[in-house]
């Protein structure tokens, strides 16, 4: 059985440390902006970060991810804020996750495992469940030789396994059985899923994509007043939820999914990968994006990398720029008026949260559901829905 990570104890909020490493192919403006990251998910698990460190490396040391001066750094800072854990920036190996913790005498997490942890927390449905206890055993798996440490000991005779050896080979063999399970369960499940989708086929399906804690539920629910969780937190949705709704006339299928981060462990990845087949099917991408994030247009850039691996890059797709309402003047102007024009891509800028230009919002959907429609047909004559969507302007037409 896994645990969850605490991040609460005696209605105590935990203190956490973060560590990052600057390497050669970085810059410390970047490297800063993914503690700060690692500082927002370190929030939304219930946890407080009380100091950062960063250290510029070539790479991140094979035996302690940071050097010795930095490794002294971190355990007086441990020592004078009473933290109760350290949290690396990236991935550990079992090795550095055994180094770390006798040099520093606090838990320690790695990004993987503090996402891991979040996920656990907020899936809700049997798939979103499946996939997250899937995605902590593929975790956990390599990293058992680090975790029996303490039965080293405990040998045998020549040629004989002690006690640490045998536990550790059972643990192994317990947790791939799990894992072959919870892939034949993901299997069933995708399978239904599947079915489920054919059925909606006479519909577009149009898919709300991005980076997470962009704003997708609260437009969402503003389209669809489908009462979706919407919370200033990462990875506030995980479960895939589909409303059917309508517009001008033309009843269509609207899909929020799960939220993208930079660094997300190719593990997690490819565990929710049955998620986003909502995405992958569907015929019109809206990608979301926080305008007012400073690093906004790199959350873009990790977007479309995503939508790429999930060869789900060539769609219907426009962009829908939100949170307009956090932006000062001049960045409205530079956004309306030069960066959209330049790069030549259908957008539109909205505030999800205080109702702006959501009239131009829902225009830009109705356009391309019209276009998703005539990509359709329905054998091999114009959509029926088409039909509708005329008569629809017809007397809108009329009324003016």
């Amino acid at each position: 059985m896994i645990e969850k990570t605490k991040f609460q104890t005696d209605n105590k909020t935990e203190k956490a440390i973060l560590v990052g490493v600057c390497t050669r192919e970085m810059d410390f403006q970047q490297s800063k902006e993914y503690l700060d990251e690692l500082a927002f998910l370190v929030q939304t698990a219930g946890a407080r970060s009380v100091r950062s460190f960063i250290q510029r490396l070539d790479k991140p040391l094979n035996a302690t991810y940071i050097g010795r001066g930095k490794m002294e750094e971190v355990a007086l800072a441990v020592e004078e804020t009473k933290a109760d854990m350290v949290i690396f920036d990236d991935d550990l190996s079992p090795s550095q996750i055994r180094n770390l913790d006798k040099a520093l005498g606090v838990k320690i997490l790695d990004r993987s495992s503090l996402i891991l942890h979040i996920f656990m927390e907020r899936a809700k449905t049997a798939q979103a469940k499946a996939q997250v206890e899937l995605a902590n055993y593929q975790y956990l798996l390599p990293r058992l030789t680090g975790m029996w440490t303490h039965l080293s000991r405990q040998k045998g005779g020549i040629g004989l396994k002690g006690a640490g050896e045998k536990e550790i080979e059972t643990d192994r063999r317990i947790i791939r059985d799990k894992i072959t399970q919870l892939k034949r369960q993901l299997v069933k499940i995708d399978r239904q899923d599947t079915t489920r989708r054919k059925n909606r086929g006479q519909y577009v399906r149009v898919a709300l994509v991005g980076y997470t804690n962009v704003g997708k539920s609260t437009l969402m629910n503003r389209i669809t007043k489908a009462n979706v969780l919407a919370e200033d937190k990462l990875f506030a949705t995980l479960d895939t939820t589909v409303r059917r709704t309508s517009l001008k006339g033309i009843p269509f299928l609207l899909s929020d999914t799960v939220g993208f981060i930079r660094k997300l462990p190719h593990h997690l990845v490819e565990s929710f990968k049955s998620t986003l087949a909502e995405a992958q099917e569907s015929d019109v991408l809206v990608h979301v994006v926080d305008a007012s994030h400073p690093q906004c247009e790199e959350h873009m850039e990790n977007v479309k990398e995503t939508l790429k691996s999930l060869g789900i890059e060539n769609k219907l797709i426009f962009t829908v720029f939100n949170k307009i309402d956090l932006l000062t003047d001049e960045q409205r102007e530079y956004l309306e008026n030069s960066y959209i024009k330049n790069n030549n891509v259908p957008a539109v800028c909205i505030s999800a949260y205080n109702n702006i230009n959501i009239d131009e919002l829902r225009e830009m959907v109705v356009e391309f559901l019209v276009k998703g429609y005539t990509q359709k047909q329905y054998n091999g004559t114009p959509h029926p829905f088409l039909e509708q969507y005329k008569y629809f302007k017809m007397a809108e037409e009329l009324e003016m």
